[in-house]
């Protein structure tokens, strides 16, 4: 008897519900410090997901989100550096 495989889930850190892990991004900070976007979900480092919404990903800056997973503070910079590289066309 083959049983269903499980599809894992993460909760969007921006809007707070729980989706599929392929339907959302991640955003890691690597064990040196840097923050970027993995799209597969498997670069070393501690990550937090969010959806691909901008709005998504304003709510969690606003509401500190981000600080929250890293454990620490997150440069404004860094922020608006991932914006950039997840919505480029200023969405």
């Amino acid at each position: 008897m083959a049983g269903v495989k499980k599809t894992p889930e993460r909760l969007c850190i921006g809007c707070q519900t729980v989706r599929p892990k392929k339907e959302l991004v991640r955003i890691v900070r690597s064990p040196e410090g840097a923050f970027s976007a993995d799209f597969t979900g498997k670069k070393p480092g501690r990550g937090a997901y969010v959806c691909h919404k901008a709005e998504c990903f304003d709510a969690a800056i606003k509401r500190r989100r981000f600080e929250k997973a890293f454990q620490g503070p997150v440069n404004a910079d860094v922020l608006a550096a991932l914006r950039a590289e997840l919505f480029p066309a200023g969405t």
